[in-house]
């Protein structure tokens, strides 16, 4: 490789960070009975003797969602709860077909099943869950309904998100004393809802990679080729909703934060419009900033699922009576669009960094099925993609690093590589005066503009693009956000699917065009090095579709016609 991640750490010294005396003495002592915690949380009658050490496995690529179907690691019932869509489960529970008992002990050995693998949680409380599902069961007993309509559903949760007398960190080692009170708004929703909780899931020191490494668990691994990343920040939530360990997961996304891993880690994941769904109560360097906001959605291996999340969130909890930042506006109604209603603009490349050859070619076979059902393509040429992919990492270090400096220095823990490159997105440590940010936030509007006019000018209802430039790509080896934060800093609600194509070491080589390539950016450069086909063998092809901003329910219609209709993608199906 000509170049070297290293080149690109140039817009801050990282003084001020670490201080590993303070660390070793004061705080490692409390990571290690944090870590003393998760492994206590393991049940022992939901583990199974793995094929081999977890190094061993990753070197050979091993796909552990393929061995759970071959060797059978569950029973019979638990196969067919946990391969069952969530609003199927929750069909069956308000009939009293199932108990919510049944369907947590069945998600719960599966979930243990997968962090044994995937190293996919941060904290697991099978056992309180069971208490809860127990109540809930009682409740259906004696009144003959269900409290809501995610009653008795097992619902994974990102650590970040203030979970009521537990600790809430972030992946900040300065934050493990953090015991909060309440629920954020979010989880208390879902509750209300009767979501049952049992699993809180790993996530990247800072939230900003799209990876998952930190000093309290390390790295989460992809559930379909372990020596591959199943992405950030919402990793454990790929995969473990990947692995089929979890009904319907919650993540949050401000740059790629829920695509990636969905795309990644071989499940469905919605990045929601803003203020649709509360981001309130939790830990975050970004709080405050309101040049592009985080948001809060699902993920499931049913597009179905994420649909019945949104809407009973939205309509029967409204989170606006909770959350002042809420918009009131109810989750719609919307049939799913015949194929030949469709206008698809597709990008085939974002100007900035070429798609892998897996990339390329689930895009043209995914292409060609929409032609062949009648969709409209549009060949579309996204504009101005390097002034947004400026622009939205300035904002993202509008404050000179200074809330990411403070809870790292809090217990001076060690930066983990992809920190490094966190702390270095636009200018770094420098600080933006107000000025300064309102002119980044005049570029945003104007570009939010410019592609709404794109829309409407040539009468496109999609956008569909790659969600990442490669497919998952090796732990701590990703890098270009482009592909995913164009549509953060636009704020169109945005969909990661999967196509049910799996990348193919014998297919999916650089053709002999590319010994010629002459590479736009030592980015690119970086990213395509890094692609060597023999690595990244049966990793999901995952694309993304987005639409207007707050149509977030013709996104998800739209996503079924594609998903389930056109492609006939059925991720309880693979094996």
């Amino acid at each position: 490789m000509t170049v070297s991640y290293t080149e690109f750490l140039t817009t801050d010294d990282f003084s001020g960070y670490e201080d590993s005396e303070k660390y070793q003495k004061e705080w490692l002592p409390k990571v290690l009975k944090y870590r003393e915690d998760l492994e206590a949380g393991i049940l022992p009658e939901f583990t199974v003797e793995l094929p081999g050490s977890i190094e061993k496995l990753t070197e050979d690529k091993f796909n552990p969602l393929k061995y759970l179907y071959e060797n059978k690691l569950l029973t019979e019932k638990e196969f067919k709860i946990t391969d069952t869509p969530a609003f199927i489960l929750a069909e069956q529970i308000a009939k009293g077909e199932l108990t919510a008992v049944e369907t947590l002990k069945a998600f719960g050995h599966r979930a243990i099943i997968s962090h044994q693998f995937t190293n996919c949680a941060m904290e697991l409380f099978v056992n309180e869950g069971l208490a809860r599902a127990q109540e809930l069961d009682d409740y259906y007993k004696k009144n003959g309904k269900t409290v809501g309509p995610l009653h008795g559903i097992p619902i994974s949760l990102k650590e970040q998100m203030n979970y009521r007398g537990k600790i809430t960190h972030g992946g900040y080692v300065s934050k493990i004393d953090n015991v909060v009170p309440e629920h954020g708004i979010t989880n208390q929703v879902l509750e209300n809802l009767g979501a049952v909780f049992y699993v809180r899931t790993n996530q990247p020191q800072t939230l900003m990679h799209l990876d998952s490494n930190n000093n309290f668990t390390g790295l989460s691994k992809n559930p379909f080729n372990l020596i591959l990343s199943s992405g950030g920040s919402s990793s454990g939530e790929g995969a473990i909703v990947g692995f089929g360990g979890s009904a319907i997961g919650v993540g949050s996304d401000i740059g790629g934060s829920i695509r990636a891993p969905a795309a990644y880690s071989g499940c469905h994941g919605l990045r929601p419009t803003t203020k649709r769904i509360s981001t309130f109560g939790g830990i975050s360097g970004g709080a405050g900033q309101e040049s592009v906001p985080a948001v809060v959605g699902p993920m499931a291996r049913s597009v179905t699922d994420l649909e019945i999340w949104m809407k009973s969130y939205i309509n029967v909890g409204k989170p606006w009576n909770l959350d002042q930042n809420c918009i009131p506006i109810p989750w719609r109604e919307v049939s799913k669009p015949e194929p030949k209603s469709l206008t698809i603009a597709v990008i085939y490349d974002d100007g900035l960094v070429k798609p892998s050859p897996p990339i390329a070619r689930g895009l043209k076979e995914v292409v060609a099925k929409l032609e062949a059902a009648g969709v409209k393509i549009v060949k579309f040429e996204p504009f101005d993609t390097k002034l947004a992919y400026d622009t939205v990492h300035k904002m993202y270090a509008c404050d000179g690093n200074y809330a990411q400096r403070e809870l790292l220095a809090g217990s001076g823990e060690p930066l983990k590589k992809l920190t490094k490159w966190s702390l270095s997105y636009g200018d770094g440590a420098k600080a933006y005066e107000v000025a300064e940010n309102r002119k980044l936030n005049m570029i945003r509007d104007k570009l939010r503009q410019d592609y709404t006019d794109y829309l409407n000018d040539n009468e496109v209802d999609f956008i569909l693009s790659p969600t990442y430039n490669n497919v998952a790509p090796k732990s701590e080896e990703v890098y270009n956000w482009s592909y995913t934060s164009l549509f953060n800093i636009l704020d169109l609600p945005t969909l990661a699917f999967q196509t049910g194509i799996f990348q193919d070491p014998a297919k999916d080589v650089w053709g002999p065009e590319h010994a010629d390539y002459k590479y736009r950016s030592k980015l690119e450069e970086l990213e395509c090095s890094n692609y060597n086909p023999e690595d990244f063998v049966g990793a999901p092809v995952g694309l993304q579709l987005s639409g207007r901003r707050y149509f977030d329910e013709e996104v998800l219609a739209a996503g079924k016609t594609i998903v389930d209709d056109i492609l006939k993608c059925d991720l309880f199906d693979l094996f």
